[in-house]
């Protein structure tokens, strides 16, 4: 058994804990429970139906665990969001220890396209549809964000043919780049012991991945959504915990650092995208002071 798993799992039920809250209230069961949104197994949602006057905007949360673990059945309180008449989804999708990238990040981009085909069905607003998640989860949703549209107008599939775009992501312990040679400057080596990094591409270990860099090297640049974002891109709010040690005192503590919003932000600052960065006691938003407040502002007020 590999000792990363270790500080990873740990890793990832804090942030379960402290960010996604599922232990807090009981939510409803499901409008519909374990929906087949493509081929695979793991292809499968639920959705929660709010109610309201006209087409609902819609949440879909994206769960977290490295790409190699986690379930969509980890959600937080939705209660909130459905009294607001925001409609809530949970997708699960291929972990890397079946299918490397792009499997995972390509899944729940149809689980988007498959969405937006159910809109009369299922009566949301294809125009306000906003992403959360943690960790991997967060990684996901802001490349999804961040990335041109993946709609294929001509596909023979008609869910192919919707469209990947969405109004806004809310994320928490984000990775924006899963790139080895930025993380490492960014962060120390520690990062580089963390399973995600070297299982995205397929990888047994980190030292083969790093020894035939080149053959993965699109891949990483691919999936970071660093790389992907330009002034034209929706609002994004991103919260970390505010240990900003560096270099990074673990692989659990640099695969979730700060450091990677302040990069995002950094960026988003230069381009002129929106862009919110939380960290207790080092960064706050002017505007908004918790994810939540963001998500409803975003997909009840069309011109926030």
């Amino acid at each position: 058994m590999q000792r990363p798993m270790f500080p990873l799992m740990i890793t990832f039920t804090l942030i379960s804990s402290i960010v996604f809250a599922a232990d807090q209230p009981r939510n409803p069961q499901p409008t519909q429970a374990e929906v087949s949104y493509g081929p695979s197994k793991m292809n499968k949602l639920d959705f929660w139906q709010a109610e309201g006057t006209g087409p609902r905007p819609l949440l879909v949360y994206i769960h977290g665990g490295g790409w190699i673990g986690g379930d969509k059945d980890r959600i937080r309180n939705i209660q909130p969001f459905l009294e607001k008449g925001i409609s809530f989804a949970s997708i699960n999708y291929r972990l890397t220890g079946e299918a490397p990238l792009p499997a995972p990040v390509h899944d729940a981009a149809r689980a988007i396209q498959f969405i937006r085909s159910k809109a009369g069905e299922w009566n949301i607003d294809k125009e306000r549809i906003a992403l959360t998640g943690g960790s991997a989860g967060a990684c996901t949703s802001m490349w999804l964000l961040l990335h041109d549209d993946l709609a294929d107008p001509q596909a023979k599939d008609p869910v192919l043919r919707e469209s990947t775009r969405v109004t806004a992501a809310a994320v928490a312990g984000g990775q924006t780049s899963i790139d080895p040679k930025v993380i490492e400057p960014w962060l120390g080596p520690n990062v580089l012991k963390h399973a995600m990094i070297y299982k995205s591409v397929g990888g047994k270990s980190m030292q083969e991945v790093m020894e035939n860099y080149k053959q993965h090297e699109a891949l990483y640049k691919e999936f970071s959504p660093y790389n992907h974002l330009t002034a034209d891109d929706p609002p994004l709010l991103m919260t970390y915990n505010n240990n900003m040690k560096l270099p990074s005192e673990n692989a659990g503590h640099g695969i979730h650092h700060p450091v990677y919003g302040v990069k995002m932000k950094e960026k988003a600052d230069q381009v002129g995208t929106e862009c919110h960065l939380l960290i207790p006691g080092v960064s706050k938003s002017k505007k908004y002071a918790t994810s939540d407040e963001f998500l409803m502002d975003k997909l009840l007020n069309k011109d926030s």
